[in-house]
């Protein structure tokens, strides 16, 4: 506004940045350099008419690699949609668009969403910028470190059972899954329809807060859109937690926590006393049946989801096929990973025969005692607080059993599977130097809420200032 520096300063400086470090981050699938300047000279030409401008105007932002582009490959980190360059926005890209941000680029992901270290990609694994011996963690591994390592200014990621959160724990930045259905799907590429939710990972609080104000409210070419009015969360900006209840549910400090995670997030919680909150700790009692719910929702809906990939319609095609049966079959073989293929077999299974009321059926009904169970807690409780995720950023090409990878998403499962809002702010560091995030919990549509708590402990500690020396 003041005009001391152009939009193409501003995306000559990020792309600066990203030649610096990409090659030892790997943020990025694909960049959009030539659009990025495209969009870069229509905000400097609105400048220089004198034209009103907003608070994101000219700002470059990534997008997770399975949210629609128009004329940008979309390829979800698969083989199976490497060659896909979509038709139109995903509605969260065009309102930021429309508010002026600069895509500069696709960010690197778990294939398909799949996954909780950005290990699973076709294209690359992403380093963590803290310690490029580490995973970002995922599914949004790429945003995240992108964010961490100054590659974009923020970036959007999708978070089916935690992929906003815990990359954002692990990489020292700030993640919000909104409440589900409060951001637009549309042009999202689905993996668990009922769970997925877009969102913000960003520096800091007030640039989440700034972010969220975009893409917050209805969407009618979405069925899942709540018909909600856009919001101003920057108004919920106040660095006061005075009187605020907070719950601390004993299911999630339990054996399966790192006790130096745990010992963080309680220094975290004494910075709330200090500031005048009430802290008591709380139970929800169907929570150690989110996780099970969670998989096979989740496996059940990526099966029927994935369906659409048949090397027909779009994306890969494998050649010499005798007939169409071979093409789906040589197509989905050779373009899935093995990690999607495992997704696709266990949900199918669940959805065929018997399977269908014995585990789907009876994991829809649990997912509703999940949420009555938070609905209690919120009669009560401003918010609640666990951590993000049970332990720090682990080693790329660690040695990890399907099964304990699965298990530890037992801190960010549950708010999917009730729909309700979380978010990721860095509070502590482990010994090692690693990020720890510290998760806040609010009711549904009740963000406002969590970004007062987290604004006031931000304003209160010095971790939102701490970058990575890269």
């Amino acid at each position: 506004k003041k005009r001391e520096i152009s939009a193409k300063d501003l995306i000559d400086c990020i792309y600066k940045r990203i030649d610096e470090v990409e090659d030892t981050i790997g943020a990025y699938i694909t960049l959009s350099k030539e659009k990025a300047y495209e969009q870069a000279e229509k905000v400097d030409k609105k400048i220089a008419e004198g034209e009103p401008i907003g608070d994101l105007t000219g700002i470059p932002m990534a997008l997770k690699d399975n949210m629609c582009t128009e004329g940008i490959k979309t390829t979800c980190g698969s083989k199976m949609l490497d060659n896909f360059i979509p038709p139109y926005d995903a509605e969260v890209c065009r309102r930021l668009k429309v508010a002026g941000a600069v895509i500069i680029g696709k960010t690197n992901m778990d294939e398909f969403a799949m996954g909780s270290s950005t290990e699973n990609s076709y294209y690359k694994a992403t380093k963590n910028p803290w310690d490029i011996t580490k995973v970002p963690g995922g599914s949004s591994g790429g945003s995240a470190s992108a964010v961490a390592a100054g590659e974009a200014f923020f970036a959007l990621g999708s978070d089916t059972g935690g992929s906003i959160r815990q990359p954002s724990s692990f990489c020292g930045v700030v993640g919000l899954k909104p409440t589900y259905g409060s951001v637009s799907r549309y042009g999202g590429i689905a993996y668990g329809s009922s769970l997925d939710q877009i969102g913000p990972i960003t520096k800091d609080v007030k640039d989440c807060a700034l972010v969220l104000d975009h893409l917050y409210g209805h969407d009618p070419k979405d069925s899942t859109s709540l018909n909600l009015d856009p919001q101003n969360f920057t108004n919920a900006l106040k660095a006061d937690v005075k009187g605020m209840k907070i719950g601390l549910p004993k299911e999630y400090y339990g054996d399966g926590i790192d006790n130096e995670i745990k010992d963080i997030i309680k220094a975290s919680l004494n910075t709330f006393e200090s500031l005048g909150a009430h802290i008591e700790e709380t139970s929800l009692p169907y929570a150690e049946y989110a996780l099970p719910v969670y998989y096979i929702i989740v496996l059940a809906e990526a099966s029927s989801n994935l369906s659409r990939f048949d090397g027909i319609r779009y994306g890969y095609r494998a050649k010499d096929c005798a007939d169409l049966e071979e093409t789906y079959i040589k197509s989905r073989s050779q373009g899935f990973g093995n990690e999607v293929k495992l997704r696709i077999l266990l949900g199918t299974h669940l959805l065929s025969g018997d399977f269908y009321k014995s585990h789907y059926d009876k994991a829809l009904r649990v997912r509703r005692l999940v949420k009555e169970d938070f609905n209690k807690a919120f009669e009560k409780y401003d918010i609640l607080i666990t951590p993000a995720y049970p332990r720090a950023a682990f080693g790329i090409g660690e040695k990890r059993d399907e099964l304990s990878m699965y298990m530890s998403d037992l801190c960010t499962v549950p708010m999917n599977v009730a729909g309700i809002p979380a978010m990721s702010i860095p509070c502590g560091f482990t010994s090692t130097g690693l990020p720890v995030g510290m998760q806040i919990v609010g009711k549904a549509l009740d963000e406002a809420t969590i970004l007062r708590a987290a604004y006031t402990f931000e304003k209160n500690t010095d971790f939102a200032g701490m970058r990575p020396a890269l």
